[in-house]
């Protein structure tokens, strides 16, 4: 016995879209971990002031602030390919895609000039644009423009993932659950609190050694939480 269901619209455009991608793009993934024991320490710690002031910090503000500033250090992640023309083009603004989950399927909404705006701000846009797409009440502005990705699973669960790049972006980071482990620091077995990280990119933009650094740009601010308040 067998059911067939038609797809949703917007099941149908992710679908189109996920394959235009798959074929389009070779497709390569470096794999990463950061260490956020002093970032989660400083997001509990500031979870009441923040709330004082309309927002609850969440990990996915400050992914997006040091994705940000590493996009910065790195532009041809910030970019999309003219493959006919054989130029890349390089975007000077830095407006960073979201994966949201709805029971309607997977959203992308955007939030614009994310490298010019202070972490708070950052997470009160992200709130509101989440809540939008939630209910359906998400405007095409909203959802267009972007030129970098972040999908984060974490909630979910798993230990990683190798997301399909958002064409026509050239790259998209994964983010997975984070979990404490034991790891060996100056010649001491301690436990951290460990994130595991996916960066996918396309192969005719950049190599792997670029891809290790800019994920590297990434895992350094996440370690360095100074550097995300600070903007460094």
């Amino acid at each position: 016995v067998v059911e067939r269901r038609p797809l949703s619209h917007l099941r149908r455009t992710i679908a189109e879209r996920m394959a235009l991608s798959a074929t389009l793009i070779p497709h390569v993934t470096h794999f990463d971990r950061a260490d956020i024991t002093e970032l989660d320490a400083f997001i509990r710690r500031n979870l009441d002031a923040g709330r004082a002031r309309g927002v609850t910090l969440t990990l996915t503000s400050f992914l997006l602030r040091a994705s940000a500033l590493a996009l910065g250090e790195h532009p041809q992640f910030n970019a999309s390919l003219d493959a006919a023309a054989g130029e890349l083009i390089l975007k000077r603004y830095v407006h960073v895609g979201v994966a949201v989950a709805t029971e309607r399927g997977l959203i992308v909404p955007v939030l614009r000039d994310v490298d010019k705006k202070p972490l708070l701000e950052l997470q009160r846009e992200l709130g509101a644009l989440a809540q939008r797409v939630r209910e359906g009440k998400a405007t095409l502005e909203d959802l267009r423009g972007g030129t970098f990705t972040i999908t984060n699973i974490g909630a979910l669960g798993g230990t990683g993932a190798i997301p399909i790049i958002n064409h026509p972006e050239v790259a998209i980071l994964g983010v997975a659950r984070a979990r404490e482990e034991a790891v060996v620091r100056d010649g001491a077995i301690v436990p951290r609190l460990l994130l595991p990280l996916s960066l996918t990119f396309d192969h005719r933009v950049a190599d792997g050694a670029d891809g290790a650094r800019f994920a590297s740009a990434i895992v350094h601010r996440l370690e360095n939480p100074d550097t995300l308040l600070l903007g460094l």
